[in-house]
């Protein structure tokens, strides 16, 4: 792997804490939309579930966006590309926040969720600037970045859109990537690429890397089905409590996500318990934490103790199996890191857009119930998966 001719031996502090809020706000614009899709419904006058298609396309987005932008880190300059990308998603929000119907801002969710997958160009060049004895560690801290930026999302939205509307959402997501493009101009070191292969031969290369990597196939396989089940959670909630007996709004969603944050401080954990024995007990410790999570979702239906402590074991399950998985595909070829993290992350969120999907086609047909059916299922499937791959 070719390294910056004046890495340090030592990532700063201050340095990483950028990376992983720069992480975690790209990786928010995804997750916003979740909570106000009650106030959806009643503004386009929706169909209950049809609201449901604009964190589906934002999903699709993100899976696309990885697919075919993130590997893009291996080959060109990764500051300017960085760069490049916000001011692109800067744009998307942009549209969105203009939005004069439906379809329009299904669309721009679409654009949003592909341009916001610049967090997993930041992901692999922080693993690029740290020393090998610290990558776990770094690794864990921008992805629980990551995970509050997820979190938080659904807080901020909740909060803006019961107030404001959900318009002054995106403006607000917009105004916050500006800043962050910012900071990472003046901070972020440039970095050469790994490789001069030309486009079309880096986006084959992703199915050598398949083809030659049995491991990486196992941990894909894994993570898409846990992270389906957490998005077929998170992409209802606002649903279910709109709904009675409930009967509350996205703010409510927003108070709910941040019982999760608690989830973001195992990230670091989990790294460096992946890099002492291994990925594998952690990634499929966390597959059945996802299963007991929506059981209790399911046994405690109708109670907001039972959300919040499912949400509380959801989230710190995610977020052990993902960072626990990546440390386990990066360290499969330190000159292809963007390339393995493009497969792995576009897997994972092609499985975030099904389960969206799925569980939406779950809750419009069965309730709540049917979400939890859902949930439960996919993360029995990657435990499973998860056991025969150790």
């Amino acid at each position: 792997m070719q390294t910056h001719p004046h890495q340090p031996d030592h990532l700063p502090a201050a340095l990483v804490r950028l990376l992983a809020v720069g992480a975690g706000a790209s990786v928010a614009n995804s997750y916003y939309n979740q909570a106000f899709l009650g106030h959806l419904t009643t503004d386009f006058g929706l169909a209950s579930g049809i609201a449901a298609i604009v964190p589906v396309l934002t999903q699709a987005g993100n899976a696309l966006g990885v697919l075919f932008l993130a590997p893009l880190g291996d080959r060109l300059e990764r500051k300017s590309l960085i760069l490049a990308t916000i001011g692109t998603l800067v744009a998307a929000l942009i549209g969105a926040a203009i939005s004069p119907g439906f379809i329009w801002l299904a669309i721009a969710s679409l654009a949003v969720g592909l341009f916001a997958t610049v967090a997993q160009q930041i992901v692999p060049l922080a693993v690029h600037l740290a020393p090998p004895s610290e990558r776990g560690r770094i690794l864990g801290k921008v992805t629980g970045g990551i995970l509050i930026g997820i979190l938080l999302a659904r807080t901020i939205s909740g909060a803006i859109s019961d107030l404001w509307g959900w318009t002054y959402v995106f403006w607000f997501a917009a105004v916050l990537m500006t800043a962050v493009a910012v900071a990472l101009a003046i901070w972020l070191p440039r970095v050469p690429p790994t490789t001069h292969l030309s486009y079309p031969r880096l986006l084959g290369s992703l199915w050598t890397l398949i083809r030659a990597h049995a491991a990486l196939r196992r941990a894909v396989m894994v993570q898409f089905l846990i992270f389906a089940a957490f998005i077929g959670f998170w992409s209802n909630l606002a649903l279910l409590l709109f709904e009675p007996p409930y009967q509350l709004g996205g703010t409510a969603v927003g108070l709910l996500a941040l019982v999760g944050v608690a989830g973001a401080l195992a990230a670091p954990i989990a790294g460096g318990f992946a890099d002492r024995q291994g990925p594998a007990v952690v990634v499929s410790f966390g597959a059945a934490l996802v299963v007991l999570a929506f059981l209790i979702f399911g046994l405690w239906r109708g109670s907001i103790t039972g959300l919040i402590v499912g949400i509380l074991v959801l989230d710190l399950a995610v977020q052990s199996s993902q960072v626990a998985n990546q440390a386990r595909v990066y360290a499969l070829d330190p000159t292809a890191r963007s390339r393995l993290n493009t497969v792995f992350m576009a897997t994972m969120l092609a499985g975030g857009a099904a389960g969206a999907g799925l569980a939406g086609a779950a809750y419009a047909a069965w309730g709540w119930t049917g979400t939890c059916v859902f949930g439960a299922t996919s993360s029995a499937l990657a435990l499973i998966l998860s056991r025969k791959s150790n």
